[in-house]
């Protein structure tokens, strides 16, 4: 039985760590995709997890299909597909560590899920479906996640989005809009970039926030504000809490979903419901999700990145 199953990508992220005599960047190969990441930090602070993906049958998706063990991550629907190359993401840093994409995904592996291949009995006894909106860019994995979705309402499951922007995956803004607002009608738990909220509607965070409660059907939000924290929000209670100081940023690569992932940790162990949520309840898990994403900017990569439990609690002592 498990307390969160995602769906989405999975895939290695190539991040610079020095540039050759010729200019070029030298790449470190990191596995990455945002799902992966947010069941990293679940698991790595004790809960159980389980991942649905399609990786190719070559080098880096076994790779990462062992990492996906290694991190604790159950990997049984992990599928691994001869036909199509494992998805690869090229990251780019600037001097304060943010970073921008390209995608070797034409097709990759973890679009070709189809809805049959959707292992149903994940979900028996689960309490939290998660998803981005990168497995709904193509088909046949669209109709894969809308029918994990289907599956998880059915079993009574509470859905969990994080949209994750990513513009040059998507045939146009109009799209990448359309699949979003229909996503975010899906999710009880929404955890959103102040920069998506500001793209989707033009609102100030808190604002945006205060929109998917009450026109959404959403009843716990995330609205991360960079370094500067998180304003997270239910029908009940608001906090803002910020993220510590004095953290040298080598790479954000994954710091949203690890954020998502160690507030869902704190959500599953917490044991209430959201309505049942008080505001020292929401502070808490907020507060331990901003020090565990800030103090996983200073290594490259995601996965790999997700601090240890003593660190985040060092670092929340202090």
């Amino acid at each position: 039985m498990f307390d969160v199953v995602a769906l989405g990508e999975l895939l290695i992220d190539f991040a610079p760590h020095s540039v050759n005599e010729a200019g070029y960047p030298v790449l470190s190969a990191n596995p990455g995709g945002a799902p992966p990441n947010f069941l990293a930090a679940v698991s790595k602070y004790g809960c159980k997890a389980a991942m649905i993906s399609k990786v190719g049958d070559d080098m880096f998706g076994r790779l990462l299909v062992r990492t996906m063990q290694d991190a604790g991550i159950d990997s049984s629907s992990i599928l691994v597909d001869p036909d199509y190359f494992t998805t690869l993401a090229f990251v780019s840093l600037d001097a304060s560590g943010n970073r921008d994409f390209s995608f070797a995904r034409k097709p990759g592996a973890d679009t070709r899920i189809t809805p049959e291949e959707i292992n149903e009995s994940l979900f028996a006894g689960a309490k939290v479906f998660h998803f981005g909106t990168l497995s709904l860019t193509d088909e046949p994995a669209a109709s894969a996640t809308r029918r994990a979705i289907e599956v998880a309402r059915s079993k009574g499951m509470l859905i969990s989005l994080d949209p994750n922007l990513r513009k040059p995956l998507w045939r146009s803004e109009e799209d990448a809009k359309a699949a979003i607002e229909w996503a975010l009608h899906q999710a009880d738990i929404v955890k959103i970039s102040d920069e998506e909220i500001s793209w989707l509607w033009g609102l100030a965070p808190e604002v945006g926030a205060a929109k998917l409660l009450a026109e959404y059907g959403v009843s716990l939000v995330y609205a991360t504000l960079g370094p500067k924290g998180c304003y997270a929000a239910t029908k009940n209670c608001a906090v803002t809490v910020s993220s510590p100081s004095g953290i040298h940023v080598v790479d954000t690569t994954g710091a949203g979903d690890i954020f998502g992932g160690s507030a869902m940790s704190q959500f599953v162990k917490c044991g209430k419901k959201i309505v049942d949520l008080t505001e020292d309840d929401l502070r808490n898990i907020v507060r331990f999700a901003c020090t565990a994403a800030s103090l996983s900017t200073q290594k490259h990569g995601g996965i790999s990145s997700v601090p240890a439990l003593a660190d985040v609690e060092a670092s929340m002592d202090r």
